[in-house]
């Protein structure tokens, strides 16, 4: 471990012991985070035709936000973003990498200070059960080098793409599954596949995981960070046996006329929503779900890669684009705050936020100053209706596939530069046009300036993640 590890881990510590609430005061926390689900994919957001009942009971029992964004609009920054509460201009892992050194490139190092190390110096148990993607064995990024005491699931996620693997991790240790796999792309010294034999479904055993871990730390306080992989595709399933949705059944769809790939899309969705309701079942069984904070999104927008045919169930709702775009469709998507007793139900927000406010959030609700060096705005106001909330200046996002992008958003005004730092900047305003149809880059210089002096500033240059211009 660094000297600069260390001094964080013993400032913690500190501040722990200085500034740590009383009991009543620190909720338990679970992040529950579904994966490539659009922001049109659930009932309370607009779905007509897959049920999750579950999920739209929580919105209604809780707290809707409808301009919450993800980190990033791929899966590995953007889960970055959430664990460091910095932007991607500021961030260490700022995309997908491939290739040779790709999985030291998607690691945390020593020196970021993770939500989950916040929380463990507060004095609560944590948990990582689900798909990580920020750190292999054997370097720094290792969720348990990063605050959390428990983990079980996939490091990579490419192995993450297949729903019923060979093994699972369990801390540092392969735990073997009954599934039989056939291997087909090298990714990062991990061949990605399919299972021949399917016998245990790693969604369902997360699940389980879950439930059994929060029964056993219903008397700490507890972070409990709940990845899902659903609903992403097997890639590589696409390719093997033509469907890349990969679920035990098909459920209430069996009898449906629509193909394998839509009717598996569907039961996925809606399994992963029954799984939500079970733990908050568990938290009301265990007279718990008051002393509970537990938070529902999604890592990006939806993706089209599982053989099914999105327009059927227009995932992205309202919005223009989807997963690896930096348009709404790519990069908002669903919050649901559920807390008895302290959220009021049935409430909806158009607070602007994003991932990286976990930060501020957490660090607030534990009693703590939230870290230097964010880019984080705490929305404690917005859950609990007191006090006054701060807002944002600005959202910044940047992206490294197809030919790169930047995207800013200023109150209402949406700005999308490709290439980034160098394209055109097209302009959009939200209140009018949240399908970002109309570009009036034209009629609006001074906020086209304000979003080009933002872009430029907010983009630090890093060795590892070089704009195409800068290669």
């Amino acid at each position: 471990m660094s000297l600069h590890r260390i001094q964080l881990v013993f400032l913690a510590a500190l501040l722990a012991i200085a500034a740590a609430p009383a009991r009543a005061q620190s909720p338990n926390v679970i992040f529950i985070l579904a994966d490539d689900l659009g922001y049109g994919d659930l009932g309370s957001y607009g779905q007509r035709l897959i049920q999750t009942p579950r999920l739209d009971r929580m919105a209604a029992e809780g707290l809707r936000f409808t301009d919450f964004y993800a980190g990033a609009t791929v899966c590995a920054p953007s889960r970055g973003v959430l664990m460091t509460g910095k932007h991607l201009g500021h961030a260490h892992v700022r995309g997908n990498a491939s290739g040779a050194g790709a999985m030291i490139m998607q690691s945390l190092r020593d020196e970021d200070l993770t939500i989950a190390e916040v929380m463990r110096g507060a004095g609560y148990s944590t948990a990582l059960i689900g798909k990580w993607g920020l750190g292999e064995l054997g370097e720094p990024g290792h969720p348990l080098e990063q605050g959390f005491e428990t983990f079980y699931g996939y490091l990579n996620q490419v192995h993450a793409h297949n729903y019923y693997p060979e093994f699972l991790w369990r801390g540092r240790s392969r735990e073997p599954l009954p599934n039989v796999v056939e291997r087909e792309r090298e990714y990062g010294g991990f061949r990605g596949g399919w299972a021949t034999e399917r016998k245990r479904y790693s969604h369902d055993l997360f699940m389980n995981e879950a439930l059994s871990w929060i029964r056993g730390h219903r008397e700490d306080p507890f972070f409990l960070y709940l990845p899902l992989t659903i609903p992403h595709a097997n890639n590589e399933g696409t390719r093997g046996v033509g469907d890349g949705a990969e679920v035990p059944d098909h459920g209430i769809y069996s009898g449906l006329q629509w193909p394998e790939p839509d009717r598996g899309q569907a039961a996925m969705i809606t399994r992963m929503d029954r799984g939500v309701g079970r733990i908050l079942d568990l938290l009301v069984e265990l007279d718990i779900a008051e002393e509970t904070l537990v938070l529902f999104s999604s890592d990006n927008g939806p993706h089209n890669e599982a053989g099914h045919n999105p327009t059927r169930f227009d995932p992205s709702g309202p919005l223009r684009g989807m997963k690896r775009d930096l348009y709404e469709g790519g990069i908002r998507v669903p919050l649901l705050a559920w807390w008895p007793g302290a959220i009021q139900p049935g409430r909806v927000s158009g607070h602007v936020g994003y991932f990286g406010d976990l930060m501020a959030t957490l660090s607030e609700l534990v009693g703590r100053e939230t870290p230097a060096e964010t880019d984080s705005v705490s929305f404690i106001p917005v859950l609990t209706g007191k006090g006054e909330q701060a807002k944002h200046e600005f959202l910044y996002w940047e992206f490294y596939e197809g030919g790169s992008a930047q995207a800013v958003r200023i109150d209402n005004w949406k700005g999308v530069r490709k290439p980034m730092l160098t394209g055109p900047i097209e302009l959009y305003d939200l209140s009018t046009d949240p399908g970002e149809k109309y570009n009036i880059s034209r009629s609006a210089p001074k906020v086209m300036e304000a979003m080009e002096q933002i872009m430029d500033r907010e983009h630090e240059p890093h060795p590892n993640w070089k704009p195409p211009t800068a290669r």
